[in-house]
């Protein structure tokens, strides 16, 4: 591990020493994409055999069901773009899942029996809209589902097998379904009714709309906290709700009764952010510590208040859960390391038929002194191969995201054709405190090429990077930060790579989905019409003629979150002038879930790098 200590001269980039790849023996970059792939399954409550989970076993991810009890598994969804959102209810009996167009996030629910069968209408009477949440009974009648439209806001309904959906609740501004408490007499909804979407308040509703409680940290301070529903305690006529809350600057799990208003606070000695869930008989929590781009799980026993840490292997738990024997399954990968189901009574949970992912090399941990703290960057380079050498850095979305030693395919396919990886967990990034995550307020995108900034003098300085073959690169809100950067910084780089970008952040938000005009009120403080210098100075339109580097584009023509109008803006700018670009439009939304078409986009962007990197 290297840290720069801040003077003009960096510390020299070392690496323990690796043996070298001959060519003929390098990964096949593609079968990491083609590998089959299955995420951490879901399990019904009162029914522990009947499992969901998500799978690319057909070269599109779809959703599968899984009786534990005779082994049998089966596809339950089958659509060209893919599908990923889907709930088991409580009682095993049904598979919801989400039906869209073509990947643009608008659509309905629909449900299919566990054994298979015709899909039907979920909950009739509810038109089209995009989701804010889903919560569903014990009793198999009854579902909480959050819709947001740009014409109503956000609204929350209780529909019922055979009745008509109830109308629980309704805002112009963003809020969310929480949880459905065991017994169906207690409804959690997150909101934001304060207009400050990064930081949800709580309410408690029954079924018929009358409110229990209410708890909101973004009130009497000066501080912007953040609460959320983590669950209610899976136990008839308990009203105790686990949540996430930020009063000690990081997120923490308390248990909130609703009844009485009291608040146990765990004060978990851990010093990043902790998420926790219930166990199934609701004597402790699972708990997820996040620290540093690594996580770790641990059960905390609610009577005598011990933590106790439960071993996984180092790197990332992408998920977990504990399961009525009180075993753990989870969701584990590192950088080197391809993702498995795991499972803390031994063994491999779910081993999917077919090839298997090769590996790739580990990630290399940096801390580098930036303009707001010391910022943390993860570091790949082909095995044996010494610097400088051309690098990609390749910046996150989200923002409230970071970047962890978990294995992700497309890193390892630069690394495989010779780049060096960096990867920037700039302010904004989740896992370092509230502060960190917060900073991105008013000089939105402006703020995170500060700490890119940073980090890219280090590379070069230490000896990675060679100054002459940078790539700037990323996907939604890294896709915006790259051609914002190519901009702002136009002699800092050699190639940039946008995918599913925001190009031109005003037209961006007039014909983005409602949520995500919430965020960006909030990041830049009002509307393009409120404060027109904020959106005009983190627009990357506004600095598209100052652009040296070839430029490369691809963009889902379904995109609600990255719209294409905005995009074609900023090509027709681009065009005008004469300026280098490829640009690669596809049928889809924000990403593709077909494996083929996501192996296609990387094929292009690694084409569009070796013709403009030499």
């Amino acid at each position: 591990m290297t840290e720069s200590n801040g003077s003009d001269a960096p510390e020299p980039y070392e690496e323990t020493p690796d043996m070298a790849t001959p060519d003929a023996q390098r990964p096949d970059w593609e079968q990491r994409f083609r590998a089959a792939r299955v995420s951490l399954p879901d399990w019904a409550e009162d029914a522990p055999d009947h499992c969901l989970f998500v799978s690319n076993a057909t070269g599109t991810y779809e959703l599968y069901a899984w009786d534990r009890a005779t082994g049998d598994q089966r596809q339950v969804t089958d659509r060209a773009n893919g599908t990923t959102d889907g709930v088991l209810s409580p009682d095993g009996a049904w598979i919801w899942w989400f039906d869209d167009k073509d990947g643009d996030e608008f659509g309905v629910w629909r449900r299919q029996r566990f054994e298979g069968g015709e899909d039907e209408l979920a909950a009739p009477g509810l038109d089209a809209s995009y989701p804010a949440g889903l919560a569903l009974g014990r009793d198999g009648r009854t579902a909480v589902v959050g819709r947001s439209t740009d014409e109503e806001g956000t609204t929350i309904h209780v529909a019922r097998v055979g009745e008509p959906p109830f109308e629980l609740y309704r805002h112009r501004e963003s809020a969310g379904v929480g949880d459905l408490s065991h017994d169906g007499s207690l409804i959690a909804v997150e909101h934001t009714e304060h207009g400050d979407a990064m930081h949800s308040a709580l309410r408690v509703l029954r079924p018929d709309g009358t409110e229990v409680a209410e708890l909101d940290d973004t009130r009497g301070g000066t501080e912007e906290l953040g609460l959320e529903v983590l669950g209610f305690a899976p136990v008839d006529g308990d009203t105790r709700l686990l949540i996430g809350h930020q009063r000690r600057g990081r997120w923490e799990p308390l248990v909130w009764d609703v009844a009485t208003g009291s608040e146990t606070d765990l004060a978990l000695d851990l010093p990043g952010d902790v998420s926790a869930e219930w166990y199934p008989d609701g004597s402790g929590l699972l708990v997820a510590h996040s620290f540093e781009a690594r996580s770790e799980l641990f059960r905390y026993d609610l009577a005598s208040a011990r933590l106790e840490r439960i071993p996984t292997p180092p790197g990332t738990v992408s998920g977990a859960t504990a399961r009525p024997d009180g075993s753990v399954e989870y969701l584990w990968s590192s950088a080197a390391q391809p993702p498995a189901v795991r499972s803390t009574a031994g063994g491999v949970v779910l081993d999917p038929p077919g090839a298997k992912s090769p590996g790739s090399v580990p990630v290399r941990d940096v801390w580098v002194e930036g303009p707001g703290g010391r910022i943390h960057a993860l570091v790949q380079r082909p095995a044996g191969a010494d610097g400088p050498l051309p690098t990609v850095f390749d910046i996150h979305g989200g923002p409230t995201w970071h970047d962890s030693d978990a294995f992700a395919a497309a890193p390892a396919a630069w690394v495989d054709h010779g780049y060096a990886v960096v990867r920037i967990n700039y302010r904004g990034s989740t896992g370092y405190g509230r502060a960190w995550t917060d900073a991105l307020k008013h000089r939105v995108g402006l703020i995170e090429l500060e700490d890119i900034e940073a980090v890219r003098e280090w590379a070069v300085g230490s000896g990675l990077s060679d100054p002459a073959r940078l790539i700037l690169t990323g996907g939604s809100w890294g896709g915006y930060l790259t051609l914002l950067g190519l901009g702002v910084q136009p002699d800092a780089w050699t190639v940039g790579i946008a995918a599913v970008p925001v190009a031109d952040y005003v037209t961006a938000y007039h014909d983005e989905m409602e949520a995500l005009k919430a965020m960006d009120r909030t990041l830049l403080g009002g509307t393009p019409e409120e404060v027109p210098e904020r959106f005009e100075a983190s627009s990357p339109l506004t600095y598209v003629d100052k652009v040296q580097a070839p430029v490369y584009i691809s963009a889902g023509v379904n995109d609600p979150r990255c719209p294409i109008r905005q995009i074609d803006n900023y090509v027709d700018r681009l065009k005008a002038r004469g300026a280098v670009h490829e640009v690669y439009r596809y049928d889809a939304g924000h990403g593709s879930l077909v494996v083929d078409e996501r192996i296609k986009q990387v094929r292009l962007e690694l084409e569009f790098a070796e013709k403009h990197v030499k």
